[in-house]
C-alpha cells in the first residue's frame, strides 16, 4: 500500500509542479463544446479595406505577393494609410498603386509637430491639397494627436485644437474623408488590477497604459474628437476602431445619429462586436450605410475571423489574438445586403478615388 502511494505521488508530481508554474499566458483551454462550425477563408463579396499600413519602399515582388494573398481572401481594394506627404507620398503611391493601380490607393499623413509656427494650419492645408493632386485618395491621423503630441510650451495638443482647422476645412473642400485614430481602449484608462480585461495586454505592454497623469481621461481625450466632428460638419471623418465605443454601441449609435458626417470602421476592434452578438447585429443593420470595412495590422490568415463573424452564425471560437480577447466570438449572421455596404459600397461613397468597376451592382 505504502509503495503505490508513493508510485501516484511521484507520478502526480510532475503535473503538480507544472499547474503551479503555468501562467495565464501559457493557459490555452481547448473547447469539448459541440457546434456547427462555419469556417471562412475568403470573404462572401469582394471587400475594400479602409485600415491597413504598408511600407512606401515595397518592392515589386512584395507588391505583387500582396496581391496574391488579397486575391485568396476576396479582398478587392487595400487603403495604405501611410502615405506621408510631398515626395514620400509620391514614393508610396508608385510602391503600390503606380503597380497596381486598381488594388491599392493611399492616404496622406501631415506632421503635426510644426504646430507652433505661424500659419502653420495654412501651410499644412496648402499641402494636404498638393498631395490630393499627387494621388492622395484621402487623410490619415494618428494617435499621437490628442494624446502624446505637444507643443512648445510642452502642453498637450488637443484633438479639437483650433490651429489645426484650416486642415480639416481643406478635407472637406476636397471631398476627401478624414480617418482619424484618436485613443485607445477603455480599459487602458483603468487601475491594471484582476478586474481589467484587458490585463494581459497592459502586462505585457506596459506602455500601453493610461493611468500616468500625463494623459487627460477617456472621457476628455473622446470629447475633443467629438468636438472636432461637431466644428466641421462639412468634412467625412471615419473614426477609428469604432471610435473605442464598441464595448458601448448605444453611446456609439447616439453618436452617429447626432453627426451625419462620421462614418466609422472595424480595424482590431471585432473582439467587441463578436461577444455581444445580438446586440452587435442590431447595431449593424441601423446603422449599416455608416460602418466601413477594415483591419489594421496585415494578415491574411487573421480576416477569415472578421468573415466568419460578420457571415455566420457560428457560436463560440477563437479570437485570433489572445490579448484582446480572452473571451469566445459568436457570428452575426448578417444579410447579404447589409455585408455589401460594409464589405464595399459605404467605402465606396467615401472615397472617390476608388475603381468602381471591380465591384459588383
Amino acid at each position: 500500500m505504502r509503495t503505490a502511494l508513493l508510485t501516484l505521488f511521484v507520478a502526480a508530481a510532475p503535473l503538480a509542479a507544472q499547474q503551479a508554474t503555468m501562467s495565464i499566458e501559457e493557459y490555452d483551454p481547448r473547447s469539448t463544446l459541440v457546434v456547427p462550425e462555419h469556417p471562412r477563408s475568403r470573404a462572401k463579396f469582394p471587400f475594400i479595406d479602409v485600415h491597413s499600413h504598408q511600407r512606401r519602399d515595397t518592392t515589386a515582388e512584395n507588391a505583387r505577393q500582396l496581391v496574391e494573398a488579397m486575391d485568396r481572401i476576396n479582398m478587392a481594394v487595400m487603403v495604405n494609410l501611410s502615405g506621408g506627404s510631398g515626395e514620400p507620398l509620391v514614393q508610396s503611391i508608385a510602391a503600390l498603386g503606380g503597380r497596381h493601380p486598381k488594388r491599392f490607393v493611399t492616404f496622406a499623413n501631415v506632421d503635426l509637430r510644426g504646430i507652433d509656427e505661424p500659419g502653420f494650419g495654412e501651410r499644412a492645408a496648402r499641402q494636404l491639397e498638393e498631395d490630393v493632386k499627387n494621388g492622395a485618395a484621402g487623410l490619415k491621423i494618428y494617435k499621437n494627436l490628442g494624446m502624446t503630441l505637444t507643443d512648445a510650451s510642452g502642453k498637450r495638443v488637443p484633438t479639437d485644437d483650433p490651429r489645426l482647422d484650416p486642415i480639416w476645412r481643406k478635407a472637406g473642400e476636397l471631398g476627401i474623408p478624414v480617418l482619424i485614430h484618436t485613443g485607445e481602449p477603455a480599459a487602458f484608462w483603468q487601475p491594471v488590477d484582476k478586474h481589467n480585461e484587458r490585463w494581459l495586454e497592459l502586462t505585457q505592454f506596459p506602455a500601453r497604459r493610461r493611468t500616468d497623469p500625463q494623459y487627460v481621461s477617456f472621457d476628455q481625450t473622446m470629447r475633443e474628437q467629438h468636438n472636432l466632428f461637431r466644428r466641421h460638419p462639412r468634412t467625412r471623418f471615419i473614426t477609428a476602431h469604432l471610435g473605442w465605443y464598441g464595448h458601448d454601441l448605444a453611446f456609439l449609435g447616439k453618436l452617429l445619429d447626432e453627426l451625419p458626417n462620421v462614418y466609422t470602421e472595424l480595424g482590431a476592434v471585432l473582439y467587441e462586436l463578436g461577444r455581444q452578438p445580438r446586440t452587435a447585429r442590431a447595431f449593424l443593420i441601423r446603422y449599416q450605410d455608416r460602418v466601413l470595412m477594415g483591419k489594421d495590422i496585415w494578415n491574411a490568415d487573421e480576416f477569415a475571423t472578421y468573415f466568419r463573424v460578420l457571415e455566420t452564425e457560428d457560436e463560440y471560437f477563437d479570437y485570433y489574438r489572445k490579448r484582446h480577447a480572452f473571451w469566445k466570438m459568436y457570428g452575426l449572421g448578417l444579410a447579404d445586403e447589409v455585408l455589401k455596404k460594409i464589405y464595399y459600397r459605404n467605402a465606396l461613397k467615401l472615397i472617390p478615388a476608388i475603381d468602381k468597376g471591380q465591384f459588383p451592382e
